[in-house]
């Protein structure tokens, strides 16, 4: 699976290529652009689904969203699946278990599995994501992140959308948005 193909749908693809992947889905974490922008040359390269939440479906499209992050991608397209809180993903000899956890978005999702969690725009080394724009709201980023992933054991490894990855014990210790 690709996990948020934000931009260079032509690295991404070389990347596939060079390691002989397999690629079955495109997931999105959330609906926001930036982790959007090269959904549209992957799924015509590819010829795989793209999921999302069905709570951020509508978001692909929101080009005012787009416009308010300074984002030029085209629109991409609609998703195949829609992702619901608990839904498992297998890929490969991997399962992964869909997080819901909104709060940057109505619809963000972490994907747990395999001792670690890809948490989008969720939880960062020492931040969290904005909750500035529309459907985004603190209190509830906060309540997911301490209720989904603060709930995880201390050396789940952290991948985020943005950033360097951590771990849910140094960023239970050491975010600042955590304390």
């Amino acid at each position: 699976m690709v996990i948020d193909p934000g931009d260079n749908s032509e690295l991404i693809l070389r990347r596939v290529q060079a390691l002989s992947l397999n690629i079955t889905c495109l997931i999105l974490t959330h609906g926001h652009r930036d982790h959007a922008g090269a959904l549209k040359e992957l799924k015509q390269a590819l010829g795989v689904e793209i999921a999302v939440h069905a709570a951020d479906a509508d978001l692909l499209n929101d080009d005012f969203q787009a416009a308010m992050l300074g984002l030029r991608f085209p629109c991409p397209p609609q998703p195949d699946r829609l992702l619901e809180d608990g839904q498992e993903i297998v890929v490969g000899g991997l399962t992964f278990s869909v997080l819901h956890t909104p709060g940057h978005s109505r619809g963000s999702i972490c994907l747990l599995g395999d001792g670690l969690v890809f948490t989008g725009d969720t939880l960062f080394q020492a931040g969290i994501g904005r909750t500035d724009l529309p459907g985004g709201s603190y209190p509830e980023l906060i309540k997911s992140i301490e209720m989904r992933l603060l709930s995880l054991p201390d050396d789940t490894i952290v991948y985020p959308g943005h950033g360097s990855p951590t771990t849910v014990g140094d960023e239970r210790q050491h975010n600042p948005f955590l304390r």
